[in-house]
């Protein structure tokens, strides 16, 4: 495999060449994923490749893909339509299976029912990249989406102190008529 991706050996730093033409795949990704074109962002993947999503899990192949990028575009569409992906800060790492690319992600979203716009997520990214006729694909595309403390990779010790939860009593929904005539 690493004649494919890289027939003079694997380089110890990712070339210019190929950091620009994997940038380039992260953007069509998302302007795929994000205006609903669909060969956009499956030009983004491999043929066998993989889509380990949040909320949906694994699907591996174009097919597969294409069926849970249609659920999040039509099922979701309230939630999915406004969106853009960001992607910052990218390690890239030749392996001679092709690249391993670590980044940080940011959703943010236009909301059309209020006309406002907000961050609807972060998190990390490690992807699996692999070269097919030239072009960098995903092979195994892996969203860590930041929804919990322990989803952060932090990698030195945690030393907060969870903050306190308090459990509210359920609001008292009666008629104000008749809850005004509670006793004192």
């Amino acid at each position: 495999m690493a004649e494919i991706c890289w027939p003079d050996g694997v380089p110890r730093t990712m070339p210019a060449q190929d950091r620009g033409d994997i940038e380039e795949l992260y953007a069509r990704y998302a302007w795929g994923i994000d205006l609903g074109d669909e060969e956009q962002a499956l030009s983004a993947f491999a043929e066998d490749g993989e889509f380990d999503h949040l909320w949906q899990g694994k699907a591996q192949g174009h097919d597969a893909i294409r069926a849970h990028l249609r659920g999040l575009w039509h099922d979701r569409q309230h939630w999915w339509y406004g969106r853009q992906h960001l992607f910052s800060h990218f390690i890239m790492e030749p392996r001679p299976e092709g690249a391993r690319v670590r980044c940080f992600f940011q959703i943010i979203q236009f909301n059309v029912d209020y006309g406002t716009n907000f961050v609807f997520g972060i998190g990390t990214r490690d992807d699996r990249l692999v070269k097919r006729d030239g072009d960098w694909k995903f092979f195994r595309l892996f969203v860590n989406a930041w929804t919990a403390a322990d989803q952060i990779p932090w990698k030195t010790d945690r030393s907060m102190v969870p903050r306190p939860r308090h459990q509210a009593e359920p609001a008292d929904t009666r008629p104000f008529s008749v809850s005004a005539k509670d006793p004192w």
